[in-house]
This record gives structure tokens, sequence and C-alpha cells, in this order.
């Protein structure tokens, strides 16, 4: 059963650093481009994943072509896919033994869902940080005591 509960999003979005956001877009007015920027702003370190920008800088960060290929471990991987290009970087996330894994919005699969709970990753799915963390009162990291 996904973590959509408030206070287990607030202890998510609390104990995270940092984010691969698989799905990211160069293009301002995409909202993958939106919430990686609100969430930097917010002291996230977010890692964008997209294997068709691989190599270039989103938001000033050089962009992965997945989840295996990334410099170093992430606390969290959020997936901005369609719901049927989702269970193969599910498992990459479970390969990867990344904690918590977050589908956005619209983003549901409920069996890859279970496949993650079952290998022992949190799941958050169908919300959106960007929501979340204003609707909770979460303040910006180096805000944080």
């Amino acid at each position: 059963m996904p973590s959509n509960a408030p206070d287990q999003i607030r202890d998510i979005l609390e104990s995270v650093r940092t984010i691969a956001l698989v799905g990211a877009s160069e293009k301002p007015n995409r909202p993958s481009h939106e919430v990686m920027e609100y969430l930097q702003r917010q002291g996230y370190r977010v890692i964008p994943v997209n294997p068709r920008l691989a190599g270039q800088q989103v938001l000033g960060e050089t962009v992965y072509a997945d989840l295996a290929s990334l410099p170093e471990p992430v606390d969290m991987a959020e997936l901005f896919l369609a719901p049927e290009r989702t269970d193969a970087v599910i498992d990459q996330a479970i390969e990867q033994k990344i904690p918590v894994l977050w589908l956005q919005i619209g983003v549901i699969n409920k069996s890859g869902a279970a496949r993650a709970e079952a290998a022992g990753l949190r799941v958050v799915m169908d919300r959106c940080p960007k929501q979340e963390i204003p609707k909770l009162g979460i303040r910006p990291i180096a805000e944080r005591a």
C-alpha cells in the first residue's frame, strides 16, 4: 500500500536529500522542469534522468540516461513517466536499492508499487512533492534545525 498518508509523506520529504527525477525535461514549461526547479529551491539535490538528454545539463545538473548510471546514491526516485513506461524504472530502483519511489500525479502502477514495496522501498503514488511540501508546511532544508 503506497505511503500516501500525510504523516508518511512528511517523514519522506523531511528525510530525503537527493532525488533522481526520471523523465526530466529541459523545457521550462514542462511540469517535470517546474517540479525540479521547485525542489532545488527547497534545498534538495535533484539529479535529472532522461536517456534523450544524457550528458546535457538541466538546471545546473548533468542528466543521466537511467538510474543505473547515477554517479552517487539517491534517497528517492521520482517518476514523471507514462504509467506503461514505469516498470523497467521501478525494477532499476529496486536493483539500486533506492529507499523511496515516488510516482507523480497520474502515474499509477499498482503492480509496480507492490513489487517495490515487497523489495523494501517506500512508495508514494499519484502525488506531487511540489503540492505536498506547502500543504504540509515543510520548510526548506536550510531552515530546518
